[in-house]
């Protein structure tokens, strides 16, 4: 085990997530902005917390900090973020190194986003996408890949998913994508959702169907949520 990869033992009540003083600020050629400073919370098991803000408050960039997803652009995140998994050990995830964190996202941790087809790729079916997760992390074959990903196109309440498992993203409704998306994410049966504004860009009746469905799944794998909206009527 390297010296980058801490792991703690710990009672399985422990929070799912602990993040501890989380720093994130960006630089520039002669210029250094802070745009997140000391932001703590917890997450426990089966739990849900929502992080509300307005647009430009740093909600996003929580999300995206807490995976390590804004390093490319420039982002220098400090502080911990400890993540405890299905298992019952408890990582850093700021101390791990690019292998490591492949094992954690879209895996232990998964997220979903305002806009699907900013993820969704419109040449690969949705089918193929969601088993190329499953087969991505976990030792299975193709046909049980496929079976499974049918599976969770159902629990998403895709109509005819068997049928719908071999089209393309821009086949389905926005709505519907958001569901793939969802399906998409849970394909490992993660610890953590992270769900980033997953609700805006829909009606409110379609809104109202996902965060059932999200609510729903989260109860059937005792999943943790964390949240993110500017609407506190969708709290």
């Amino acid at each position: 085990m390297n010296d980058h990869f801490k792991i703690y033992e710990h009672s399985r009540q422990r929070n799912v997530l602990d993040v501890r003083n989380l720093s994130v600020a960006f630089t520039g050629r002669k210029t250094k902005k802070t745009v997140l400073s000391d932001v703590s919370f917890s997450i426990r098991p089966g739990e849900t917390v929502a992080l509300v803000g307005e647009s430009g408050s740093g909600k996003s960039v929580t999300a995206l900090s807490l995976l390590r997803l804004i390093e490319r652009s420039g982002g220098v995140i400090s502080g911990a973020t400890y993540f405890t998994d299905n298992d019952g050990q408890t990582v850093d995830i700021l101390a791990q190194d690019e292998k490591e964190l492949r094992a954690i996202r879209g895996n232990k941790i998964s997220m979903i986003f305002q806009e699907p087809m900013t993820s969704l790729n419109p040449v690969l079916s949705v089918g193929f996408q969601i088993t190329e997760a499953i087969l991505a992390h976990r030792d299975v074959s193709a046909e049980e890949a496929k079976r499974e990903a049918i599976d969770l196109l159902h629990k998403v309440e895709i109509p005819d998913p068997e049928r719908r498992f071999g089209d393309y993203p821009q086949q389905f409704s926005g709505g519907m994508r958001q569901r793939v998306m969802i399906a998409m994410a849970l394909a490992c049966k993660p610890s953590l959702l992270i769900a980033d504004e997953p609700t805006t860009a829909l009606d409110v009746t379609t809104q109202a169907r996902i965060l059932d469905i999200i609510q729903r799944l989260k109860e059937e794998m005792n999943m943790a949520v964390l949240f993110i909206t500017h609407d506190l009527g969708i709290v």
